[in-house]
């Protein structure tokens, strides 16, 4: 008799710490959520950047349609894609900076 009275609430026991611990650290727990959390926030940093690109890019190839052709951007990617100037543009280069050379080792 006193050895079941002894048994039960040691079993009790046992078992409300499993869950216990699994409620903490476990694969769904409080930890695992707060790691979800903070995966979450930054994917949806990530996802307002892409689609801001996304809206840019949509802006760009919406001025290439040919119902709404716009002269200024199609000359702007032509020439970034050819490489080439017209002969009445005056093109202003950057002028690099020296980078200083290394002492010779003796």
């Amino acid at each position: 008799m006193r050895f079941t009275a002894f048994v039960f609430p040691l079993l009790a026991c046992g078992v409300a710490g499993y869950f216990g611990y699994n409620l903490q650290i476990g694969d769904h727990g409080l930890k695992a959520r707060a790691d979800l959390e903070r995966r979450k926030e930054v994917l949806e940093g990530e996802l307002a950047g892409l689609t801001e690109v996304k809206n840019r890019l949509e802006r760009d190839v919406a001025l290439l349609r040919p119902e709404s052709l716009d002269p200024d951007m199609l000359d702007e990617r032509a020439r970034a894609i050819l490489n080439l100037v017209h002969p009445d543009d005056l093109v202003m280069l950057k002028r690099r900076q020296p980078v200083p050379e290394a002492s010779p080792k003796r």
